[in-house]
């Protein structure tokens, strides 16, 4: 039998899409509506800049969130989760289902 690829298995293109521990805790926020920049660093905790619009890049890439730019000085940015995004909530419903039955 041969090995699938990753875009031919679920749980490999899942796996692939939530990459690390950042890009879950990213979805994780922006389930409970659009946040800015600044917002979701808080939520998240202790990421850089850096590699929070790194992750973020990928993910509106992706196609899991938007990014919209509105035109004002300062300029103010805000990410949201698209349709897709947003049905990755049973994903993560069931890994903190699993987490909280399976303390460490």
């Amino acid at each position: 039998m041969a090995a699938r690829t990753d875009q031919e298995c679920g749980i490999g293109r899942t796996l692939q899409v939530l990459d690390g521990k950042w890009t879950t805790l990213i979805v994780r926020e922006l389930l409970t509506g659009p946040l800015r920049f600044t917002e979701l660093r808080a939520g998240i905790g202790p990421v850089s800049a850096k590699t929070l619009t790194d992750r973020l890049r990928v993910l509106e890439h992706q196609g899991i969130l938007t990014r919209t730019i509105y035109p004002e000085v300062p300029p103010r940015v805000v990410y949201e989760l698209t349709e897709q995004g947003l049905s990755l909530q049973t994903v993560l419903l069931a890994m903190l289902r699993w987490g909280r039955a399976h303390p460490a």
